[in-house]
């Protein structure tokens, strides 16, 4: 069965953090401790997956109350919650996945998670993120970008080198480009308006607006 878009929310501290513009009748997919932030943002979930060692227990009694499916898995296991949520979301053949997490916590987790979003096996998906304040756009082909004059954009090759890199609306512009792999030169690029875009013509890359407030 297809959907258009898969909410997908992660555990991870601090645990609260505002989001502005959630869609409506969305499928939502709780990743453990996920399940607590659902409900804090007045979503219903769908489905809660994961080995639930950091949901409340209040928190997924009251999921299981207005009928979501759980789905549980053993602590000692090879990959995340959040992955998890993923595979269940990408399952669905969404055109859209978004996921709402936390930006703080864990290093570790946070660069795991940025991995993870811009995997190869979500690429049938057009895949955002709100983690905290930071919003996150994973860019394959072509994507759109809102912003305010003045904010900041920082573009990120991961998985390898991104080829064919041509931005529009940002201070320092990017024509038919190649950011390698590690390279440090698309951070704190700067909108010019309220749009902007990337393409890439290979490869991925993921635009990172840092202070975005959870802007969609």
């Amino acid at each position: 069965m297809k959907h258009g878009i898969v909410v997908v929310v992660a555990g991870g501290h601090p645990f609260w953090s505002p989001v502005n513009g959630l869609p409506v009748g969305a499928v939502v997919i709780a990743a453990d401790g996920g399940v607590d932030r659902a409900r804090a943002l007045g979503l219903h979930v769908d489905l809660a997956i994961g080995d639930f060692d950091s949901v409340t227990a209040e928190g997924l009694a009251s999921a299981k109350a207005t009928g979501a499916r759980v789905e549980r898995h053993p602590a000692a296991k090879d990959a995340t919650d959040l992955e998890l949520a993923l595979d269940a979301a990408i399952a669905l053949a969404p055109a859209r996945i978004l996921v709402v997490g936390s930006d703080g916590g864990r290093l570790d987790h946070l660069l795991g998670s940025l991995l993870l979003l811009s995997g190869e096996r979500y690429a049938g998906a057009e895949v955002d993120a709100v983690l905290g304040a930071t919003s996150i756009a994973v860019v394959r082909g072509m994507r759109r970008l809102a912003g305010t004059p003045g904010d900041l954009v920082s573009l990120l090759p991961l998985h390898g080198d991104a080829e064919g890199v041509t931005t529009e609306g940002l201070d320092y512009p990017l024509r038919n480009e190649t950011l390698p792999a590690g390279t440090t030169r698309g951070v704190s690029n700067v909108f010019t308006g309220s749009r902007a875009s990337v393409a890439v013509e290979r490869g991925c890359v993921i635009a990172v607006q840092p202070a975005a407030e959870g802007r969609l």
